[in-house]
């Protein structure tokens, strides 16, 4: 059961008001973790700039699916990690590699060596090493999308953390 209430255009307050009544008007309809985050302007403003942000990221579309499957598997957001298997699915990403992902690993040593590098800046971020930057170098990564990897555990653990306080599940979620 959610933990904070949904907020519309005529029930939140301040910028919110006007975040909302902006994507209501663009697409119709907002989610829960949307409409839960209305309750503060300056979640709810971050999360859409960050979002927006990390759709210019260099780092591979697949791979930042893969990055976010492993790390919601760690932070226990059903929701946030249902909407990346769905999203690696359409993006063709195979079945065993959405498993691999959870496990946070990849048959392929270039994915798997970033995936790691992502699980690494989730949970102690001071321990990487100048070699592991260099070994991602060396599998063919830009240092942009090197630094993507941040921005996409960043959007995550905003996400994952948000849904988890708001109570939020696949089992009362009406939408991204």
């Amino acid at each position: 059961m959610p933990r904070l209430t949904r907020l519309t255009p005529d029930t939140a307050v301040g910028a919110s008001r006007g975040l909302l009544a902006d994507l209501v008007s663009r697409h119709g309809r907002i989610g829960d973790m949307v409409s839960t985050m209305a309750h503060s302007p300056a979640v709810l403003g971050g999360y859409l700039q960050l979002s927006r942000a990390m759709k210019r990221a260099k780092l591979d579309r697949g791979t930042g699916e893969r990055i976010s499957i492993a790390v919601q598997t760690l932070q226990g957001c059903g929701l946030c990690l249902d909407a990346h298997v769905s999203a690696a699915r359409a993006r063709g990403v195979a079945e065993e590699e959405i498993e691999r992902a959870r496990a946070g690993t990849s048959a392929d040593p270039a994915i798997a060596a970033i995936i790691a590098l992502a699980l690494q800046v989730y949970r102690e971020p001071a321990s990487i090493t100048d070699e592991q930057v260099t070994a991602l170098r060396e599998h063919g990564y830009s240092d942009r999308e090197i630094a993507d990897v941040v921005g996409v555990v960043a959007l995550n653990v905003l996400t994952g953390a948000f849904n988890l306080l708001a109570g939020l599940t696949p089992e009362n979620d009406a939408g991204a």
